[in-house]
Order: C-alpha cells, then structure tokens, then sequence
C-alpha cells in the first residue's frame, strides 16, 4: 500500500508565507513521498525474487535504490516531523521544558544551542532521545540520511535547508529560526517527547 502524505497541521504561520510552506509541503514533501513509494515498489519487486546477481559496492540497482530509500524516507519524516511541531503560540510549558532545563541548566541555554546548531547545519537540527541511555541529544544533519544515530526518536526537527526559509527571508537564516520558535507547538512537541520516552530504557 503506498505512502500517502499528510496534510499540514495548520492554516498559517507568523512569518513564514502560505505560498513557501504551500511549496514546501506541496511540492517539495510530496515530491518525497512519491519516491519513496517509487522507491520500495521497485525493492519489492527485487526482494521477492528479483534479480540481484549485478549487486557490488561500487554500483548497482540495488545500491542506488538502497541508499535512495534511507533519503527519501528520511526526507518523508523529518519534513512530518518539522510540520507537527508549527502551529502554536510559541508559549513554553510541560514536562519537554522541564526535562530540556534539567538537561541543559535552562530553556535559554537548549534554545542558544539548538539555534547556533541551526546556523551551523546545512540541512536539519534534530532534538531527540536516545533509547539506548534515555538521553536527549542534539543532532545535525547535512543530508536527510546524514548525521542521525539509530536508536534516537526526534522530539523537535527544524529544516534549515534554503527552501524552508528563503523566499521569505533571503539569506536571513536568523530570523527565520526566531520565527520557528514564535510558531512553536509546545502541546505536540510534548506528546512526541511522551512517546519517544516510553521507548526508551
């Protein structure tokens, strides 16, 4: 059965136009969705029997559409995940703030970090925990198949790349993370780190 897209979890934004968001999840997420679908119909036809004989490190079909799997399924969640946290008034509160204060001595000092990680990044910023120690961790990402650890479940995503923000704020990447935090949804961020913490040990 093929992946279908999610709708956006809100009208509008502050800041952040309807017609680069409309871009953004239209067209450039769906775009994702597409090929992933297009990705693991063709490795199900290889796995159920296809012809594998050509696979080597170096290329073949089934490289390629390996690794285009991990990029465009991460390309799918993350830009899900990044979605779900807008929408909101940006105003601090649950058990997330309490745990990033304990984690980092204070919500000024996890927002300071997370940002300067957002003008570090050339793709994403990921709050996640890691079910392995329970720990939250900050990750970058230059490439959706790039910078993450397996075991980690994202809590809050940030896309960093030029299309979430450029037609709206030029090169002008500051501002934008300042509005991401202005259409913050504490409420589902919360939710997700209640679930990521009953994964973890």
């Amino acid at each position: 059965m093929p992946y279908e897209a999610k709708p956006l979890p809100f009208a509008t934004l502050s800041g952040i136009s309807e017609k680069a968001m409309a871009i953004h999840h239209d067209k450039l997420y769906v775009g994702y969705v597409n090929k992933r679908n297009e990705i693991n119909d063709k490795l199900a036809t290889l796995s159920h029997g296809g012809d594998v004989a050509s696979a080597n490190a170096t290329y073949s079909e089934l490289r390629a559409l390996m690794d285009g799997a991990t990029f465009a399924t991460n390309g799918v969640y993350l830009h899900e995940w990044y979605f779900a946290v807008l929408g909101g008034n940006g105003a601090p509160s649950g058990a997330l703030v309490d745990a990033l204060t304990e984690r980092y001595g204070s919500l000024e000092n996890f927002l300071g970090f997370f940002n300067a990680c957002g003008m570090a990044a050339r793709g994403w910023v990921v709050l996640a925990i890691d079910t392995n120690d329970g720990k939250l961790r900050v990750f970058t990402g230059d490439a959706h198949n790039q910078g993450g650890v397996w075991g980690c479940l994202p809590v809050i995503v940030l896309d960093v790349y030029e299309h979430a923000y450029f037609m709206d704020y030029g090169s002008d990447r500051k501002a934008y993370i300042a509005d991401f935090w202005k259409n913050f949804n504490w409420e589902t961020a919360n939710a997700l780190y209640a679930r990521a913490r009953k994964a973890a040990v």
